[in-house]
């Protein structure tokens, strides 16, 4: 679903200029956030953190909304990005194990701002603007296609679909709680959510 014009861009940035401008609203955005949560977080914060006008960050941002779209698209796209080394690794294991890490990093390296962004993404109008998690449970159902993936779920795509809808709400109920804790050892984070994806999968299918 496309964001309606509030939380849009007014202009996207073409050149270097006006890119680093952009990176550095979004950034300085992150600061703010972090340092001075909800409560602080404003245009003008923003802009002053960023050392930018207010007008200059109008030119791009309509909105304090936008503006806080903009870094979550960031922090996702940059996230997806990350995920796509993951699933590229040939084993199932290898792969899993990967992403296990990449979750864990993308919650607790900044583990304020990660919990306030997902705060503000339980907002019906930042919920609609956002895609639905599929991309991510896709990337699951693909790794679990993999060598090395139980052998029931290679055979299987509605069971594949199913383990990775539940591997999915899995990690991230564990990656949020994480955060929620205020936990910093991203290490034992994976640790634990891999033992949980891994003695999920080692489980044998239910007999029907």
């Amino acid at each position: 679903m496309a964001a309606p014009a509030a939380l849009r861009l007014r202009k996207a940035p073409r050149q270097r200029r006006a890119v680093h401008t952009v990176d550095a609203l979004l950034e300085a955005a992150a600061l703010v956030l972090e340092a001075d949560g909800l409560e602080g977080f404003n245009t003008n914060a923003v802009a002053r953190r960023a050392g930018a006008s207010v007008g200059s960050l109008y030119q791009y941002f309509p909105s304090k909304e936008a503006l806080t779209l903009a870094l979550m698209l960031r922090e996702k796209r940059q996230f997806y990005d990350a995920l796509l080394g993951a699933v590229a690794l040939p084993d199932c294991r290898d792969a899993l194990t990967r992403l296990v890490d990449l979750c864990a990093r993308q919650q607790l390296t900044r583990p304020h701002l990660a919990r306030l962004l997902d705060q503000e993404e339980a907002r019906p109008e930042f919920r609609a603007a956002l895609s639905d998690g599929s991309s991510f449970r896709s990337m699951l159902a693909s790794i679990l296609g993999k060598p090395g993936a139980p052998p029931h779920l290679c055979d299987d795509e509605p069971r594949r679909r199913l383990a990775a809808d539940d591997l999915a709400a899995l990690i991230r109920g564990m990656t949020d709680a994480a955060g929620e804790r205020g936990e910093r050892d991203v290490e034992d984070l994976a640790y634990r959510i891999g033992a949980a994806v891994f003695g999920y999968l080692a489980a044998p299918p239910r007999q029907m």
